[in-house]
């Protein structure tokens, strides 16, 4: 591809056309005088969204105002992250830093032997170690070393209506029994009692089913290396699951998006999605509107009738499980260390409340705060302004309790196999969708589930003899 190209490397073949676009988008940044480079570093970013990169070009900017150093910024799409990477390192062009790599992409990148693993422990002992919340060192550390700096997080959410709730007398959905009985007594009169993600290949899909999974104690792969999503938690997980989506859930194939859709209609009583929802359903968002009847006259309306879950606990767990994602800032092993440490310090630092500003519904801080005031971030964090076309404090829309409670699951995240050890072979399975799959067959009635488990285990099983971890 012409003008894709530039000393130190050539372009991989065998490109999809997608992400030969994004590789060619990427080392085209990075071809720059030898005198521009020796000022300037790059950096990828996941945040890719056009306002968001407005407010990272704005950070950039004020960074290299206070340091001299210029800051390429590229935006990469998330589902072609690994590949690019990869493509780039070998082009021998990566970036110096990425912004926002979630966690088995980015333990991808270090099996890989491509990430700086030292500077990013530097870089929070000088912020102060005892600033970030502890589960966010752990879950970013491996081998003892911390991979990336972490930066921020979401939760997974389990929304009702408290509307229809309270007449029931049903309890909060926080439990499989609870939860079976609302979306059985609720699924009447035009109203499904869940919307639930169902989609073979949708990676919301493998999200949300990892919560419900974790939420009965079912792990994907154990310590020892030996994948166990075959046994018989997992099993019941899958039987649960599906049988909310067939008897209780909208027909069809349902997505990230039809889901928020359904719940935003008034037709369903429940659904699953990620905090991100939480400044579209309070009428922030034009694109996205709640658009049930009582919404139209007050967009507002449904927020204020919607209670939230965030932990969930299955027959075979003895406590529940919280689900969620914490983004980092990564440093390569080829990136010019000291200024790549200098960008992503005043990232956590000076720049950390715009950071988290761009989306706080979906942007939980994992640093609380700086050694002078502890509290700074945390803090803050509910007071920035939320939403798109309008904004306003999630304080300012939510009960004190639901921010506390989402602040406080950060610290509780649960992932499949990144504690074990097995973060590379995670991010294979969320790019491969095997257990999606499985499901989606279970779903529509071609598996029992314990086929649907059976046939689970076998294909992560192999995901996992074509990797290296």
């Amino acid at each position: 591809m012409p003008g894709a190209t530039c000393a130190g490397g050539r372009m991989p073949k065998r490109l999809s056309a997608a992400l030969a676009a994004a590789v060619a988008a990427v080392l085209a940044a990075a071809c720059g005088g030898e005198a521009e480079d020796r000022d300037t570093i790059t950096v990828w970013t996941q945040e890719n969204l056009p306002d968001r990169m407005a407010v990272q070009r704005e950070l950039a900017a004020a960074f290299t105002r206070r340091t001299g150093v210029r800051v390429r910024l590229v935006g990469v799409p998330e589902d072609q992250f690994s590949r690019v990477g990869r493509s780039a390192a070998a082009a021998g062009r990566p970036p110096d830093g990425i912004g926002a790599p979630p966690r088995a992409p980015g333990r991808g990148l270090g099996a890989d032997d491509l990430l700086d693993t030292e500077t990013p422990g530097r870089v929070v002992d000088e912020l102060g170690r005892h600033t970030f919340l502890r589960r966010a060192l752990e879950l970013g550390s491996a081998d003892g070393r911390l991979l990336a700096v972490p930066s921020d997080a979401w939760v997974q959410l389990i929304l009702y209506r408290t509307d229809l709730f309270a007449p029931a007398g049903l309890a909060p959905p926080d439990t499989y029994e609870r939860l079976r009985t609302a979306a059985a007594r609720l699924h009447r009169d035009g109203t499904a009692g869940i919307a639930l993600a169902v989609g073979p290949r949708d990676t919301f899909t493998a999200q949300t089913f990892e919560y419900v999974a974790l939420a009965n104690g079912c792990a994907l792969v154990g310590r020892d290396g030996v994948v166990t999503i075959g046994d018989a938690r997992c099993e019941r997980a899958f039987a649960f699951y599906a049988d909310l989506a067939r008897r209780y859930s909208v027909p069809g194939t349902q997505s990230v998006d039809s889901v928020r859709a359904t719940y935003f209609a008034g037709k369903a009583a429940i659904a699953i999605w990620s905090s991100f929802i939480l400044d579209e359903l309070a009428g922030l968002r034009s694109d996205t509107l709640p658009s049930c009847a009582e919404c139209r006259a007050d967009p507002a309306w449904l927020a204020r009738h919607t209670g939230v879950v965030t932990g969930l606990r299955g027959p075979d767990a003895d406590r529940p499980a919280r689900y969620g994602e914490i983004v980092s800032w990564a440093i390569t092993r080829e990136a010019d260390r000291e200024k790549a440490r200098r960008f992503v310090t005043y990232m956590m630092d000076a720049g950390y409340e715009r950071w988290l500003g761009m989306a706080p519904e979906g942007k939980i801080p994992v640093r609380t705060g700086t050694r002078d005031d502890p509290r700074r971030f945390a803090d803050a964090w509910d007071r920035l302004p939320a939403g798109v076309d309008r904004t306003r404090p999630l304080a300012e829309v939510y009960p004190r309790e639901l921010l506390d409670r989402l602040r406080a699951s950060v610290d509780h995240i649960e992932r499949w196999g990144i504690e074990q050890g097995h973060g590379r072979l995670v991010g294979a399975v969320m790019g491969e969708l095997p257990v999606p799959r499985a499901l989606s067959a279970l779903v529509e009635g071609s598996l029992t589930p314990r086929q649907a488990a059976a046939q689970a285990q076998r294909d992560v099983a192999a995901v996992k003899r074509g990797i290296r971890e």
